[in-house]
């Protein structure tokens, strides 16, 4: 059963009391150390505008090993054609901004409240928050961000305003991740998306033994 945890507090409860949905707990703050609390144990926030602070660790848990990158025909197209520059941390507080205000298919709404959004441009600020951006004619066009630490990064959102602008994006990305040592990508919950380029279900047991012996 999901457990309260007071706002000034950030005790979070073994991840196998989450219930069938991975929702955890509820409460608690977004501070940095919260934050930094959270993710190593495999606990995200995640929830709408007016609501306490959902935090959830799913089971199974959808990963990438940087290493079983897919890249289709059609896209190695699009790299070998430079229709984008892409960049790292350049505008953190942009692709966060369009994470949250892009519409997407069946969903009304965004779980990146204003809340939300500050406390990861802090986190961006403290340097454990990173982008990725794809440009076209000086125009950001797409990109992806999330937490890094260890060798585990921790995917949040993406965002594209032309095609194959965030694939681009997360493809380079995980090739600057892969050789700056990074064995682990989390991104959190299923997509066909993530899945076509690779992303996996694991049990939730697997990816928090991978967190112990990934983040030092």
């Amino acid at each position: 059963m999901p457990k309260f945890i007071p706002k000034d507090n950030n005790d979070f409860p073994p991840l196998e009391s989450a219930d069938m949905n991975g929702f955890l707990a509820f409460g608690s703050n977004l501070k940095v150390d919260t934050l930094l609390k959270a993710y190593p144990k495999g606990i995200f926030p995640w929830f709408n505008e007016g609501e306490l602070i959902y935090w959830y660790s799913p089971d199974p848990r959808f990963v990438l090993f940087p290493q079983k990158l897919k890249i289709s025909h059609s896209m190695r197209n699009v790299l070998n054609k430079h229709l984008f520059k892409f960049t790292v941390d350049k505008a953190f507080p942009q692709v966060i901004k369009n994470c949250r205000m892009v519409k997407r298919k069946d969903d009304p709404g965004s779980w990146i409240t204003e809340t939300f959004e500050k406390a990861y441009n802090n986190l961006f600020l403290k340097g454990y928050a990173h982008s990725a951006e794809a440009w076209q004619n000086n125009e950001l066009v797409g990109g992806l961000y999330g937490v890094l630490i260890g060798k585990v990064f921790f995917g949040e959102s993406m965002f594209s305003n032309k095609s194959n602008a965030s694939k681009f994006a997360f493809i380079k990305w995980i090739e600057v991740l892969q050789k700056n040592g990074i064995e682990l990508i989390d991104c959190q919950i299923y997509s066909h998306h993530l899945e076509s380029l690779g992303a996996e279900l694991i049990p939730r047991k697997e990816f928090a033994g991978l967190l112990e012996k990934l983040i030092v």
